[in-house]
């Protein structure tokens, strides 16, 4: 108040979704500019909010980042179970795992580039080791349906490792040679491989 008259106040904008599209908008950075170029402005455009609500809804930019790659995972874990659902079998188990390797399990490319991202960001950050261990367990439980524990472990390093192969090599790769090294680990005889 001000020599007795009150000051007109803007109303203040309702909008709960606020701080999930922030999360959202984290993601699209991270995809587009890297862990290392995600910044506080960008997120605030991406997400079309005042710079103010990055600091009203977070402590800082590691507890969004770990928000963030937690819905990744969220929004990944479930696209990855489904592409398992109609699996019978070990050879259908193999062709499915190539499947997903070879990029078709129906995610962009843009989600490898965020599971890097985390990977990448979890080697520096321990405390976001809990979202990709999270995350490694809820795949390995997937593979645990079809497989031991111990080869779901290893069928999981393999499609992180040729995925990562496949993304980052300039070579092409063959299609049998995955199927077939996907079978051997998984036991299939040769002529099924």
């Amino acid at each position: 108040m001000t020599s007795g008259v009150p000051v007109a106040r803007a109303p203040r904008r309702y909008d709960p979704e606020r701080k999930s599209r922030i999360v959202d908008a984290a993601l699209e950075v991270i995809a587009e500019h890297g862990v290392a170029g995600t910044t506080s402005r960008r997120i605030a455009a991406a997400a079309d909010v005042p710079l103010g609500s990055i600091t009203y809804h977070f402590t800082g930019q590691d507890e969004l980042l770990s928000q963030a790659f937690s819905r990744h995972a969220e929004r990944m874990s479930p696209l990855y179970e489904a592409h398992f659902d109609g699996v019978t079998g070990l050879p259908s188990f193999a062709d499915a795992v190539t499947d997903l390797i070879h990029g078709d399990a129906g995610a962009p490319p843009s989600d490898w580039v965020v599971a890097y991202e985390l990977y990448l960001s979890a080697l520096r950050h321990p405390a976001l080791r809990n979202v990709t261990e999270a995350w490694m367990r809820r795949s390995r439980a997937v593979l645990e349906r079809f497989v031991d524990p111990v080869t779901a472990r290893g069928v999981d390093a393999l499609i992180e490792g040729l995925v990562m192969h496949l993304t980052l090599s300039t070579a092409t790769f063959d299609r049998a040679d995955t199927r077939a090294m996907v079978g051997r680990l998984i036991g299939l005889p040769a002529a099924s491989a």
